[in-house]
């Protein structure tokens, strides 16, 4: 083989280990309990930017305190290179792609991040509403985080039905089984 072909194997190589290396890199700093099962793959990537609404409520086990209650989300997918290709909703939990396929499902495990940001996530697929994007998604990953937390504002018995929406950015990584 000649040093033009070498060389551009070994550009190849190294450019398509660039874009693999996120996931990887994901994949290898997550705690156990949010990684996705052996056997499967990578079917898309997305960045989610959007809000989170909170409301302030009685607590479920505490008579006479008050907390702030996760209302739902609304943010925009977008690929890497920022064009947008789905939203994500809820209550339920609602990815929606820009072909109209989604998916819901069942949180399996959250673990902590940084301070300040959402925890880790790993859900579940139900099977996918439509064909498209979504079809054959059977795990989405919540990772990169920033942002998405409780507000710090009171939340008294005198504030008890008000709502306060705070911004967050997630990837949300969607996989199927190979």
């Amino acid at each position: 083989m000649n040093n033009k072909k070498l060389l551009g194997l070994a550009c190849t190589s190294l450019i398509a280990g660039c874009l693999l290396a996120p996931v990887a890199q994901a994949a290898m700093e997550l705690p156990e309990s949010v990684k996705v099962p052996d056997g499967h793959k990578v079917t898309l990537e997305t960045v989610g930017k959007g809000e989170i609404t909170y409301e302030c409520r009685d607590k479920a086990d505490a008579a006479g305190q008050t907390e702030w209650f996760f209302v739902g989300p609304k943010a925009v997918l977008s690929d890497r290179s920022g064009k947008q290709v789905g939203t994500y909703f809820g209550p339920p939990a609602t990815w929606q792609a820009q072909d109209g396929s989604k998916v819901t499902g069942t949180q399996v495990a959250v673990a902590p991040s940084s301070a300040g940001n959402l925890p880790y996530q790993l859900v579940k697929a139900n099977p996918a509403e439509g064909s498209g994007a979504m079809s054959g998604v059977t795990y989405i990953q919540r990772v990169a985080l920033k942002g998405g937390v409780a507000p710090a504002a009171p939340c008294t018995s005198a504030d008890k039905g008000k709502r306060e929406v705070v911004s967050y950015q997630a990837d949300y990584i969607f996989w199927a089984a190979k």
